[in-house]
């Protein structure tokens, strides 16, 4: 279990939820890093879907693939590249060399985007990545509201620390580009989830 995981797993948990994943599905996690969102796209997708697991750092796959073989799971591919300057085409081609299918029926992006400075490309690719209809989630940090507006230092001192911009608001883009939106937000309004419907 992560460090990360005590505050930021409840965000990861809502957005996979409302993606409404069903077994045999395949997922696209941008930004997958060492593989958090794993077991719980695994909990949905079952042995028969595929996770496609997308990140720039060589050292954080390598992390993903340990974990991916710990637990047995067959299904997960890896792909190194820049979400923000990859070619779509090239990682479908990629994707189906590794067995998968050149379209995912969902992609997800989990406290990544507000790390991208040019996160509008990636959101673009995620997009060029999706079937038609399918469904596209957005998890991310904005400064905490309301009472718990107390706690802003401590968000903006994990921010600053994992490189995030906490203003980026990423999940804005699900909102104006997506139908049947759904939101949540947790720990008090610091994690935005949004997902949508292409």
């Amino acid at each position: 279990m992560s460090a990360e995981a005590p505050v930021y797993r409840a965000g990861r948990r809502r957005g996979i939820d409302l993606l409404r994943l069903a077994a045999g599905d395949q997922v696209m996690d941008i930004g997958c890093g060492t593989g958090l969102n794993f077991p719980l796209l695994q909990e949905k997708i079952s042995p028969s879907g595929t996770i496609v697991g997308i990140d720039r750092s060589a050292a954080m796959l390598k992390q993903a693939r340990r974990r991916a073989e710990r637990s047995g799971w067959q299904n997960v591919i890896l792909i190194e590249a820049d979400a923000t300057s990859l070619t779509p085409a090239e990682v479908a081609v990629s994707i189906t060399a590794a067995g998968g299918r050149a379209l995912s029926d969902a992609v997800l992006a989990t406290y990544a985007l507000s790390l991208m400075p040019d996160w509008e490309r990636s959101w673009l690719n995620m997009r060029r990545l999706l079937k038609p209809g399918g469904r596209t989630g957005v998890v991310d940090m904005q400064r905490p509201v309301g009472r718990y507006s107390v706690l802003t230092p401590l968000a903006l001192l994990a921010c600053r620390l994992g490189g995030a911009d906490i203003d980026a608001h990423p999940w804005t883009a699900v909102e104006r580009d997506c139908n049947d939106v759904a939101s949540s937000s947790a720990r008090g309004g610091h994690l935005q989830i949004r997902v949508g419907t292409t």
